[in-house]
C-alpha cells in the first residue's frame, strides 16, 4: 500500500525506522513483538517439559500463562488481576493475530504520527485498549447471552488499541486518501467505517468479546479527536510521566544552553517553548479547517520535526 502526498516514500527506510525504536510507534510495536516471542518461548518450554506419559495433549483456547495477563470478563477474577486491563493489549498467542494487528497498527500509526505525534499515539493506544476492556467486561456482565461463559472468558490482543488509532486519525483527517492494493484510492473515513461495521455485524457470529472490545476502542478514538478539536487534549496527562522518565534517563549536559551568548533563564525557556507550542497548535487548526495540503513548506517541515519528538 502507498500513501498520498508522498508520505510513504521508501519501504526499506520505513522498516529501518521501525526497528530503530526512536518513536512511539516503533516502541509500542517492539513491545508487542517482544511479549509475543517471550510467551511463545514459555509455551514451548512448558510443552517440552510436560509429563512423558500424557496420553492426550489438549490445547486450551488460551494458555495457562496467558490467563494471568489476559483481561477476564469476570469481575471477581478482575479484582485479583487488575493489571490485565493494561497487559492484555500487548498480549498475542497466535502468529496471524499479532501479524495482522501490527500490520494495521503500522498502517494507521504512520499516518497518525505525521499529524499528531508521539504522546497522542501512546495515549490513544492505551486508552483505546482500556475502553476496549471496559466494553468487553460490561457486555459480558450485562447481557444474558454471556452469563454461561463469563467466568471462563478472557480477552487479549492489541486490536482495540489499533482500531482506536485508526478511527482517531480517520476522524482527524477523514478525507486523507490512501492507495490500497486491489482497491485503489480510498479515504480513511471509509476504511474506519468498514472496520467498525464488520465488528458490529460480527458480534453474533464469532468471537463476540473481541468484536465488542474493538468497538470500545473505536469509541475512544472518535471521542478523543472530537475533544481534541474542541481544544481538550486528554493526552496531556501523560506529560508529567514522560518528563519524569526523560529526566531520569537523560544525562545532564556539561554545558548550559546559551542564547545570544548568554545562558537562557527558566522564564525565557518557558516563553520560547510556549511560543513553539502556539505555532504547532495553529498548524493543527489549519489542517482541521483546510487539510494538510493547505500548509506551507515551512509548516510541513515544522510539523514533521515535531512528530519525531
Amino acid at each position: 500500500m502507498a500513501y498520498q502526498n508522498n508520505y510513504y516514500r521508501n519501504p526499506g527506510g520505513g522498516l529501518k525506522e521501525l526497528f530503530n525504536g526512536k518513536n512511539a510507534l516503533s516502541v509500542l510495536m517492539m513491545i508487542n513483538i517482544a511479549v509475543f516471542l517471550l510467551m511463545s518461548l514459555t509455551r514451548l518450554l512448558s510443552f517440552l517439559y510436560q509429563p512423558h506419559d500424557a496420553a492426550v495433549i489438549i490445547e486450551p483456547p488460551v494458555s495457562e500463562i496467558a490467563q494471568w495477563f489476559a483481561v477476564p470478563a469476570s469481575l471477581q477474577t478482575l479484582l485479583h488481576r487488575p493489571w490485565t486491563v493494561l497487559s492484555y493489549m500487548f498480549l498475542h498467542e497466535s502468529l496471524l493475530h499479532i501479524f495482522f494487528n501490527m500490520l494495521m497498527f503500522y498502517f494507521g500509526g504512520k499516518i497518525f504520527m505525521e499529524y499528531l505525534g508521539n504522546r497522542k499515539l501512546v495515549a490513544t493506544y492505551l486508552f483505546g485498549g482500556i475502553f476496549g476492556a471496559i466494553f468487553y467486561i460490561a457486555a459480558f456482565n450485562i447481557f444474558p447471552v454471556f452469563r454461561g461463559v463469563v467466568d471462563q472468558s478472557v480477552a487479549l490482543g492489541a486490536s482495540a488499541s489499533v482500531i482506536a488509532v485508526l478511527v482517531a486519525i480517520a476522524t482527524f483527517i477523514p478525507d486523507y486518501t490512501v492507495n490500497l492494493v486491489f482497491l485503489g484510492r480510498v479515504k480513511l473515513k471509509y476504511i474506519a467505517i468498514i472496520f467498525v461495521a464488520i465488528d458490529l455485524l460480527s458480534i453474533e457470529k464469532s468471537n463476540p468479546g473481541g468484536h465488542i472490545a474493538h468497538l470500545g476502542g473505536a469509541v475512544w478514538g472518535f471521542m478523543y479527536i472530537l475533544a481534541l478539536k474542541k481544544g481538550t487534549d486528554m493526552s496531556k496527562m501523560f506529560v508529567p510521566i514522560g518528563r519524569f522518565f526523560k529526566k531520569l534517563f537523560t544525562p545532564k549536559p556539561k554545558l548550559r544552553v546559551s542564547y545570544n551568548n548568554r545562558p537562557i533563564s527558566d522564564d525565557e525557556y518557558n516563553a520560547k517553548k510556549a511560543e513553539h507550542q502556539k505555532q504547532i497548535d495553529a498548524i493543527l487548526d489549519k489542517i482541521s479547517r483546510a487539510g494538510y495540503e493547505s500548509l506551507s513548506r515551512e509548516e510541513k517541515e515544522l510539523l514533521f520535526k515535531e512528530s519525531k519528538k
